[in-house]
């Protein structure tokens, strides 16, 4: 089975893109929501932030995503912390489906593949690309948060430009090419390359 990474900048469009593949019956995990549950329900990591980042990050369990980002966005240790605790995490959580799963090809979906070198398990890389003024926009408009802090977080993101060329394929997702047929001509390529 092969497996195939999707990376991109925040508000690149990388979900919109994944929703295409998971309609043509391929199975997608999403690093970012596996994080969250993790934070959520692993009580050996809920007990490794709380200990690095403070007991404020959570309450009644659950924890405080506008406190944890405040902390992490506003000093690069603390985020290099985070990301030691939640990306091992993540990664096995991300074996241990990958495993499971029954597909000519799977797909990862992961905002930091090469930043935390979990990309060396992907077969392929893809990434989509847009340009930053429109993904700002976009993170701004889903997440009803200001520009300030999009920025702050495109800062702490590898350069676009770096990471598109690590990759193997790059979607175009500017809202001037259409997304559907880049999606459905890699599709192919992929099945090409199981088959071969």
């Amino acid at each position: 089975m092969l497996k195939v990474g999707i990376t991109g900048g925040i508000g690149s469009g990388k979900s919109v893109v994944c929703r295409v593949f998971a309609t043509l019956g391929i199975p997608v995990f999403n690093a970012d929501d596996a994080a969250r549950y993790l934070m959520q329900h692993d009580e050996l990591l809920k007990r490794s932030i709380i200990a690095a980042l403070g007991a404020d990050t959570y309450a009644h369990g659950l924890p405080d995503r506008e406190r944890i980002a405040a902390i992490v966005y506003a000093d690069a240790t603390k985020l290099a912390t985070l990301n030691s605790l939640v990306h091992p995490a993540t990664i096995q959580y991300a074996a241990d489906w990958m495993a499971k799963q029954n597909a000519p090809y799977i797909i990862k979906e992961a905002a930091i593949f090469f930043e935390s070198g979990s990309y060396k398990e992907m077969d392929v890389m893809v990434g989509v690309s847009a340009p930053t003024e429109l993904r700002i926009n976009r993170a701004m408009q889903r997440s009803h948060t200001t520009e300030e802090k999009v920025r702050s977080i495109v800062a702490q993101q590898m350069d676009e430009a770096e990471k598109m060329s690590r990759c193997d394929y790059v979607i175009v997702n500017d809202d001037v090419q259409a997304i559907l047929p880049q999606v459905l001509e890699l599709h192919e390529a992929l099945l090409r390359r199981v088959a071969s």
